[in-house]
């Protein structure tokens, strides 16, 4: 089952950075292509680290929600 990501990207120092928000998980690459593959292969990795753990454990005063604007 493929799921979506949501990918910022920024041009910095010549390369680019590339942040999945959602997870915080973030990787970078020369090209634009290169930093998107990178947050891919990161992005799998963190997903098979959680799924390997167990549920996430958030602290009892954190709040998730989302909200439109």
């Amino acid at each position: 089952m493929s799921k979506i990501f949501t990918a910022i990207i920024t041009e910095e120092d010549g390369g680019f950075v590339a942040l999945n928000p959602d997870t915080d998980v973030a990787s970078q690459g020369n090209t634009l292509d290169e930093a998107l593959a990178n947050l891919k292969e990161a992005l799998e990795l963190y997903l098979e680290e959680v799924s390997s753990t167990g549920p996430i454990s958030i602290p009892s005063n954190t709040f998730l929600t989302t909200i439109t604007i």
